[in-house]
């Protein structure tokens, strides 16, 4: 019999949201963020110049979700687009110096904000979290 409690899709969504949730909810009312728009604005920081299709694979976003996050940060000012001269249909994007300002304050509190929430686990247990995490991700997209 199937028990949401114990089902592995289940609970990983549960605790995604909740952690997310949790974030969301300092970004959105510290910095006017919503999720998708800082992970846009860290990966584009990681990343150098992007184009639109890095930040869906490197988000494991949808493509809408992804086109909006950008959207709303270029109307604020905070990534511009750049096409290249060889090819015009391509943009890459950058953070403005705005933009690369809010990183530099959002990063150091995204951090903040993981320790917070893994404070109840040992360095071992963190190390091992993560590991087992990447661990059922290569599985799940070696079978699909």
């Amino acid at each position: 019999m199937l028990r949401l409690e114990r089902f592995l899709p289940y609970r990983l969504s549960v605790a995604s949201n909740a952690v997310s949730g949790r974030i969301a909810a300092v970004y959105r009312a510290r910095f006017g963020l919503s999720i998708p728009e800082w992970r846009m604005v860290a990966v584009i920081a990681e990343r150098g110049e992007p184009v639109q299709a890095d930040l869906v694979a490197a988000t494991a976003m949808d493509k809408m979700t992804v086109s909006r996050a950008v959207a709303a940060l270029v109307a604020r000012g905070l990534v511009r687009r750049s096409t290249s001269a060889h090819d015009r249909r391509t943009s890459r994007l950058s953070l403005t110096a705005e933009g690369r300002r809010l990183y530099n304050e959002v990063a150091p509190l995204a951090l903040a904000l993981e320790a917070e929430l893994l404070a109840p686990f040992s360095a071992d247990e963190r190390a091992q979290l993560f590991e087992m995490l990447e661990r059922l991700q290569a599985q799940a997209c070696a079978k699909s």
